[in-house]
């Protein structure tokens, strides 16, 4: 009979988003919480009744007593449901008291030592638990060794790095699970969907935490036959908000405010989309100053939108400076902040400054 379970990881419980503004910190905290509940359905939805968490449940090693407590009884809501959950980098086995209470819940079941342990008949997982923050090995090497009965269904459980992102010492090699004659391997610490080989996957967290991975996060429905075969692995989306950073190329030619409504157009509703627009190339002062109120008027559309212009160019003319002021102290400032701006003597600071300072002159005095 096929064995099926949904995999996730990554949900960084009591994330706080300190960087983020305000506006937008709450959602994000509650969103990660809402994982939750749309991992379980997913899982009601397969037909699975375990979800293997490969770690990092928690932020951190020392979550609130709302945190841990709130998710605990998320993860309880399901009696037909069961959470197995490794530690992982974030909250590693140092976190004694945590573990000590989280393990008292009936839906949860801790694998605290890397020793097989059976998942359901004829089912045996293999898991691979963070003693610490940086244990300094590959903790999957134990699978390889180990003496299990032919027939069974054999899975892997494990945090961290392959190549391309751990250390050198920690890095789980790609083809673990062939070394190890795992029918899958469940990795976490990846925040992004990957598939290393059709038995070895991260699954991503199943809410995004910033914009190194683009979209809705997701978790993975697993189907597994039969032992040794081949692993039908469904992506579901589960994350609330859309994250996505773009390039914004301009030139003088183009119309910025154009140019940038065409990059934020997309279906959904705009409240649950997070975007962080990189422009760069050339544009004219006035059509700078035009981009700038135009996301300042987008903005509050959006759950979050920031545009950055450091890598943007900006081509003044005589024209442009003629709307600051034609003559007097104003014209006097504004030739000479552009003079700075364009004076390769200067320190690339100094040029900035420069250039930010007589956008601003022109964003002020210009309209008036």
């Amino acid at each position: 009979m096929p064995f099926r379970f949904v995999h996730t990881s990554d949900l960084h419980l009591g994330k706080r988003f300190g960087t983020y503004p305000e506006s937008i910190r709450g959602r994000l905290v509650e969103a990660r919480h809402g994982a939750l509940h749309r991992v379980a359905q997913v899982a009601v939805d397969h037909g699975a009744r375990h979800i293997l968490v490969a770690g990092d449940l928690f932020d951190s090693e020392t979550p609130s007593p709302s945190v841990w407590r709130q998710a605990l009884s998320e993860m309880s809501r399901h009696d037909s449901l069961q959470w197995v959950i490794i530690p992982g980098n974030h909250d590693s086995l140092v976190a004694e008291p945590l573990w000590d209470r989280v393990g008292q819940y009936d839906a949860v079941r801790l694998l605290a030592e890397p020793t097989p342990a059976e998942l359901a008949p004829g089912v045996v997982l293999l898991p691979a638990p963070m003693p610490s923050r940086s244990p300094g090995r590959d903790l999957t090497r134990w699978m390889e060794g180990v003496s299990i009965p032919s027939g069974l269904i054999r899975i892997g459980l494990a945090h961290g790095g392959i190549a391309g992102f751990g250390e050198d010492s920690e890095v789980i090699p790609p083809n673990r699970a062939e070394r190890a004659s795992l029918d899958y391997l469940a990795l976490g610490d990846w925040h992004g969907q990957m598939r290393v080989t059709d038995r070895t996957w991260y699954s991503g967290s199943p809410e995004r935490d910033n914009f190194k991975h683009d979209g809705y996060g997701t978790c993975l429905a697993v189907t597994l036959p039969g032992p040794g075969q081949t692993p039908t692995v469904k992506s579901v989306r589960t994350g609330q908000f859309d994250w996505a950073e773009v390039e914004l190329t301009l030139t003088p030619e183009q119309g910025a405010v154009k140019a940038l409504a065409a990059v934020l157009h997309a279906g959904g509703s705009r409240r649950n989309m997070l975007r962080k627009v990189r422009a760069n190339g050339w544009i004219r002062l006035p059509e700078r100053a035009a981009l700038a109120q135009a996301a300042e008027d987008l903005a509050p559309e959006f759950g979050l939108l920031t545009v950055r212009t450091e890598d943007l160019g900006t081509e003044c003319m005589v024209d442009d400076l003629d709307a600051i002021s034609a003559g007097g102290a104003l014209r006097v400032a504004a030739d000479e902040l552009l003079a700075e701006s364009e004076n390769n003597a200067l320190s690339d600071e100094d040029r900035k400054v420069a250039g930010a300072s007589l956008r601003r002159l022109y964003t002020i005095v210009a309209p008036l």
